[in-house]
């Protein structure tokens, strides 16, 4: 092995396991729900809005940790953003109210996840390695955050049923301090892009902002958005409430994890053989039949964990296509601020799916009218995909090639 792809593989490595502490932590949320709001005498809307803030914060300030990275390094970005986290959690574990809730679990967290996820490790990783193997090693790290939901979930549970919510927020800040210290795998390894285009990046917006499939790309991540993040929030109280017992609620989150883990690579892999915009008319048509027939039938123990199995395989599959369409016709030189205001979108569908189930629960005592608008928006969202024009405008973007 070269010097230079040693250097790559460890910040690969290091790269994963960040977003693996940062998207693993970030999805236990939810088995906290219940027994937070118990023990402060808090309303079930008022965790759901620190969740839904938390997630609206992430993908307001994402872009801007982004362009920070692409000019200083991720490094930097990955420290200030994980000590950031720390102090979340450490002051979650503190709460005494929902104001609390909203400057730890909300604010702080969410500033957080916006320097230790996907856009900051994504990109220099992007950057590291040739065309041919970027999106295997964006896959390797696309998967940190699947394999984090597998591991940490199940967890917390187990932290929580043992020690309490306190001591295990403190012990899931302990955990996230190895975030700064991953990042000392970046210093020295990343590369700069160059690229072989004038087209300025507000022209790159005003052409973005006129093409149909771009504003329809948005719609359908909003639509994913707001279906995750309101099952990673309330499925746990949500099985609680019909009996079902916490060791099976975070045992089916942890399947959607492990699942989304092969479903990813697969909705990847299919996604260089066929047109991508069917592939996700596809998948959001199928997520909104998995939705449909667990909320229709009985639940159970077992469809619960059938449940989490099926819609893992469907989880994170959007990301991957949802960004190789915008990569196919946008091309590379502007694909993470492109990226990056899609993925605002999907924060906007997710601060509502997180604040939603909260309030219609407290309103009618249940998420029925949720799991409806889940399935309604998954068949508008397949609906919305297929006409996109995804024919490639290589004439105006250039690709980014590592620099030697």
């Amino acid at each position: 092995m070269t010097k230079t792809a040693r250097r790559t593989s460890i910040m690969l490595v290091c790269g994963t396991l960040v977003i693996t502490l940062s998207l693993g932590i970030r999805h236990a949320f939810g088995v906290f729900l219940r027994p937070v709001s118990i023990d402060l005498s808090l309303t079930r809307e008022a965790f759901g809005f620190a969740v839904a803030l938390q997630n609206l914060l992430w993908g307001i300030v994402q872009p801007f940790t982004g362009m920070f990275a692409d000019r200083f390094g991720a490094a930097p970005v990955l420290v200030v953003g994980g000590l950031t986290y720390i102090a979340g959690l450490l002051l979650a574990a503190t709460s005494s109210n929902a104001t609390d809730l909203y400057v730890s679990v909300g604010l702080l967290i969410g500033l957080g996840l916006s320097g230790t996820s996907y856009a900051v490790v994504l990109g220099a990783v992007g950057r590291a390695v040739s065309s041919e193997k970027r999106s295997v090693a964006l896959g390797i790290a696309t998967a940190g955050g699947s394999f984090g939901m597998f591991a940490i979930v199940p967890g917390s549970q187990l932290l929580l049923s043992h020690f309490g919510w306190i001591l295990a927020l403190l012990i899931l800040a302990g955990t996230a301090a190895l975030m700064p210290l991953l990042a000392l795998g970046f210093i020295g390894n990343e590369r700069r892009a160059v690229a072989s285009t004038t087209l300025s990046l507000s022209q790159a917006l005003v052409q973005a902002r006129k093409h149909s499939g771009y504003w329809l790309l948005n719609a359908g991540f909003f639509v994913c958005g707001f279906q995750t993040v309101f099952i990673a929030t309330h499925l746990p109280a949500f099985l609680a409430d019909q009996s079902i017992s916490p060791l099976i609620a975070a045992s089916a989150l942890a399947l959607i994890g492990f699942f989304n883990i092969i479903g990813t690579y697969l909705w990847g892999w299919y996604g260089d053989k066929y047109r991508k915009k069917y592939l996700l008319s596809t998948l959001y048509l199928a997520r909104a039949l998995v939705i449909a027939l667990f909320a229709l039938l009985p639940i159970s123990s077992t469809s619960a964990l059938l449940f989490g199995s099926a819609v893992g395989l469907l989880w994170l599959g959007t990301v991957p296509l949802t960004s190789g369409l915008v990569a196919q016709i946008f091309g590379l030189r502007y694909l993470a601020t492109l990226v990056g205001i899609v993925f605002l979108s999907h924060q906007l569908g997710s601060f509502l799916g997180g604040w939603l189930g909260g309030y219609v629960f407290d309103v009618t005592g249940s998420y029925d009218l949720v799991w409806l608008a889940s399935i309604v928006l998954g068949v508008v969202a397949a609906i919305l995909h297929w006409p996109i024009a995804d024919a490639p405008l290589s004439s105006i973007y250039a690709e980014i090639e590592p620099a030697p």
